[in-house]
């Protein structure tokens, strides 16, 4: 468990985009739905042969030594000129009007259950995911999520899609429950296609750092004749289970655990992380947070977190049952902050898991994937 960090005060440092040099080209972006919705979807790798090309990128040899790849960074930011312990802390994101029996009756139509694998009485939906932008390789923390398709994975944005360079990951793939040495033991599974809101893709709206990806069947690496070759081994919620889905819950009512696999240094340059383990952030209290340098206004935010880059993407669960390793989605690792100005992070947030959020996720359930990538 991660200590609790220090004491809470007003200046917060911030970390999520990362600092890339700017690459030309625009992503074949399309809308999801009718030309009203605002939710996008990309394809990543479609086919089997798609699917073989980024396998093989990622074979044992690199996979040994992908802990020491970056972990996806944001950059840092001056203070907010509204500070999360000030109005918009306390107030809910403007425009917030729908009654608490309308809201109620969204969160039920959003929600899903946890789901446990066919195998075994506890889930391993949490891990982390590789990919590259331009020639440098990083990586990110992650969950699988319960869907209708048995193949959905739950990151940040930044995580899969650089708005900056109006360019998805490429080369990505999700590895829950990763070994310390580059060990799969539950598979790899390729991305297929990447669900996300305009604003994220558009103009990096950190209310909307968050993705939704639809990945192929998993395989695992098996040594034949001097070389490896895949082995399918079936859809991932088949395997590890899925989180829930929780949504509209409204910050200060409940209390959230925030996962992930932190890595890098500390605001004093430290590293009490090696980004090897999986973490927890104990069980806290939320609130509403804002940074409108970042566009975010209605953030939701966890105290009492130090978790550093690496964590980005990692779960927030709600109800959390550690025995069978399960709860619901309520957001997931965003923004770092740092808000006594002191040695190290003290909080985290996640953008705020609305009814907008649940149609990206939608979108990520109702696509399909090959029968068979091997």
């Amino acid at each position: 468990m991660i200590p609790r960090a220090r004491h809470v005060v007003a200046a917060a440092l911030s970390s999520a985009l990362l600092i890339l040099p700017a690459l030309t080209g625009i992503a074949n972006a399309a809308p999801a739905t009718a030309p009203a919705s605002k939710v996008y979807a990309i394809p990543m790798a479609r086919t089997a042969v798609d699917v073989k090309r980024v396998a093989d990128y990622w074979k044992p040899d690199r996979l040994k030594k992908a802990d020491s790849y970056s972990p996806a960074t944001p950059g840092a930011q001056a203070s907010p000129t509204a500070s999360p312990t000030s109005a918009g802390a306390a107030a809910g994101p403007s425009g917030t009007t729908a009654s608490a029996a309308a809201a109620a009756k969204r969160t039920a139509a959003d929600s899903a259950a946890p789901t446990l694998p066919r195998k075994g009485t506890a889930a391993k939906t949490m891990g982390k995911v590789f990919f590259r932008f331009g020639d440098k390789e990083y990586w990110c923390s992650a969950s699988a999520v319960t869907a209708s398709n048995r193949s959905v994975v739950a990151t940040a944005g930044h995580c899969a899609y650089d708005p900056r360079q109006t360019k998805a990951a490429e080369y990505w793939i999700f590895v829950p429950n990763p070994g310390a040495n580059g060990e799969t033991p539950d598979g790899i599974y390729v991305g297929a296609a990447l669900s996300m809101h305009e604003d994220w893709s558009g103009k990096g709206d950190y209310d909307f750092d968050y993705a939704f990806v639809t990945v192929h069947r998993g395989f695992v690496w098996v040594a034949k004749d001097g070389g490896y070759v895949m082995e399918d081994v079936g859809r991932l919620q088949d395997n590890v289970g899925g989180q829930g889905l929780e949504l509209n819950k409204k910050p200060g009512t409940y209390t959230v655990a925030a996962w992930g696999y932190p890595a890098g240094a500390q605001p004093d340059g430290s590293r009490p992380f090696d980004g090897k383990k999986l973490m927890l952030c104990q069980e806290g209290a939320t609130r509403w947070t804002v940074a409108p340098s970042l566009d975010l206004q209605k953030g939701v935010q966890l105290m009492g977190c130090d978790f550093s880059p690496g964590a980005s993407g990692g779960p927030w669960l709600i109800g959390y049952d550690k025995n069978r390793r399960l709860g619901s989605l309520n957001g997931v690792n965003s923004l770092t902050w740092n808000r006594d100005a002191k040695g190290w992070y003290d909080a985290v947030s996640s953008p705020y898991f609305d009814t907008t959020a649940g149609e990206v996720y939608r979108r990520a359930a109702s696509q399909n994937t090959p029968p068979n990538v091997t």
